[in-house]
């Protein structure tokens, strides 16, 4: 009877609710809200899924992310070695080369003045570094903080790495990723309050065509002179316009659709679960992942509106060329800042087709904010 009594015991105190925490039933809450938002409401389920699932296993299961030091057979936990994958630039960069093959640059290519509002939407991350600084941030730590402002967890991921960053790794690529799922909530009402009706219903030319070689040309010219310029950035450039290059040339479309399908959802398993994971209770609870989240909000409002109100800039020169709403698609959340742009824009006239238009600075937008880590490494030598 003894020993029935002793095993039971055993077997009892093996199971989580021992070692559970409040912090832990917080944020396993938080995993249940995301997985709401990314199931019920489809905010960029592709993303939210696995963050949210990574995160409540992790703060059920600790062990789950251990590292192989902790272990009494000296073998890590299952998302450690995927989150080492984060560390060593390796998951981002697949994650560019996917995107590069998804992405049309087509729109960009025909209308280069999207260039400018892609850079204007980078204002929120020079303005989030200053405020960090002011929060108490080291210098490095506040680049890897604000960089959350281009609304793109890649490039977040990268540059905290880069950085040496990693102890923040975790909040800032969650922060990046909740914003990006975000989209449509944040930027609508900051849209609206920098645009008048009038501007918001103008219609936009239809894009000029562009030609086969255009296509080809593109990601091995901006290749070149991105990363003449900026070398620390050719692993996300190089990636990006490598999938690019692989889409246009029409040679390769094996290469294509391995890395805008199989090979693009494998890596989004890979590092959602172990961003996901990084967020334990004692790791994500405190006051300076709240900063972050803030600091991350905040440049991300501000980096929609320098992109509205470049815009508005661009419709006052062009007398009333350019919609102003595609302005707020200049941060890298691809495509969902587009697919906003063209819903504010409808709203006001369901004629209006601003998509297309609204991709050209989506897309620029993501080289920005590669550049953008690109003067971060070489500000600080790395």
């Amino acid at each position: 009877m003894s020993y029935f009594m002793e095993t039971m015991d055993n077997l009892l105190h093996q199971t989580a609710f021992f070692n559970l925490t409040v912090g832990n039933f917080i944020m396993i809450l938080v995993a249940c809200v995301f997985l709401y938002l990314a199931i019920a409401k489809g905010f960029e389920p592709l993303l939210l899924v696995p963050i949210a699932f990574g995160m409540l296993l992790v703060n059920i299961y600790p062990d789950i992310f251990a590292e192989p030091e902790m272990m009494s057979n000296g073998v890590g936990g299952l998302f450690h070695y995927f989150y080492t994958l984060d560390e060593w630039s390796i998951l981002p960069s697949l994650i560019f080369l996917g995107v590069g093959a998804m992405t049309d640059f087509g729109p960009l290519i025909a209308n280069p003045i999207s260039f400018l509002l892609g850079a204007a939407a980078q204002f929120g991350i020079f303005g989030a570094y200053f405020l960090a600084i002011l929060l108490g941030f080291n210098d490095k730590a506040a680049a890897a903080v604000s960089i959350i402002g281009g609304a793109d967890g890649p490039t977040s991921i990268f540059l905290a790495g880069k950085l040496g960053q990693s102890g923040l790794m975790g909040p800032i690529a969650v922060a990046a990723y909740s914003y990006m799922a975000l989209v449509p909530i944040i930027q609508p009402p900051i849209m609206k309050l920098f645009t008048t009706k009038k501007e918001r219903a103008i219609k936009m030319e239809n894009l000029r065509p562009v030609s086969k070689l255009e296509r080809i040309l593109f990601p091995i010219v901006v290749t070149i002179v991105v990363c003449l310029i900026l070398p620390t950035t050719a692993p996300l450039v190089g990636m990006l316009m490598l999938g690019n290059l692989f889409r246009e040339s029409g040679v390769v479309r094996q290469l294509s659709e391995t890395a805008s399908n199989a090979l693009m959802y494998i890596v989004v398993i890979l590092l959602g679960t172990s961003v996901g994971a990084s967020t334990s209770a004692e790791a994500f609870l405190n006051w300076t992942t709240i900063k972050i989240v803030i600091l991350g909000l905040v440049a991300f409002m501000f980096g929609t509106a320098a992109g509205v109100l470049f815009g508005k800039l661009l419709c006052w020169i062009t007398r009333g060329k350019i919609n102003p709403l595609i302005g707020s698609a200049g941060v890298s959340a691809v495509p969902m800042a587009a697919r906003v742009s063209q819903k504010v824009g409808a709203e006001e006239d369901p004629t209006n087709f601003l998509l297309m238009h609204a991709m050209g600075p989506n897309v620029a937008g993501v080289i920005g904010t590669a550049v953008a880590a690109g003067v971060f490494m070489a500000i600080f030598g790395i």
